[in-house]
């Protein structure tokens, strides 16, 4: 299910820009993201599997990407820019956001069961509802990047169509 071999074999093929790759992998993961989120059975191994292959998609495709759009001179200090994206991510969507909802959860579950707590037990969420929110929400994230991808491939067509020729 990765889109190297075919982000590859469309550029030299039919011309495909790269971005046509990006935006196909965001809605692919929108969509997984949205299978996890409405609670299906057996999400998270599908899930895990297509996001693993999307997000090595991206790491595949963004800096030739980049070094065609932007050009060679600065490349170095533009992919220490985009490795810097995943850490600044990670931390504000696991750290911040995914752990806010998680925590909310946790405690309308507790509420909801009427246990006491023994001294250092912790609050721990139960099913897919601990999650779904946060899935909805990267779901929703990803859809605004397709976005953002169909407007770089509509601003770039013409830079595209001299470097692959127009087909």
């Amino acid at each position: 299910m990765r889109f190297n071999f075919l982000n590859y074999y469309g550029n030299k093929k039919y011309a495909y820009p790269r971005p046509v790759a990006m935006a196909t992998a965001q809605v692919v993961m929108s969509c997984s993201l949205l299978y996890y989120a409405v609670s299906a059975p057996g999400a998270i191994y599908i899930v895990s599997v297509v996001m693993g292959s999307c997000y090595g998609t991206h790491w595949a495709i963004v800096p030739s990407a980049v070094s065609e759009l932007i050009g060679l001179k600065s490349f170095g200090a533009l992919y220490n820019f985009l490795t810097l994206a995943t850490p600044t991510g990670s931390l504000i969507f696991s750290g911040v956001i995914t752990s806010g909802i998680y925590h909310y959860e946790t405690k309308i579950q507790s509420a909801t069961n009427l246990n006491t707590l023994t001294d250092g037990e912790a609050l721990t969420c139960y099913g897919t509802i601990c999650y779904s929110i946060t899935c909805g929400i990267l779901s929703v994230l990803c859809l605004m990047t397709f976005v953002s991808s169909m407007i770089v491939l509509y601003r770039t067509k013409r830079l595209y169509a001299k470097i692959y020729g127009s087909s």
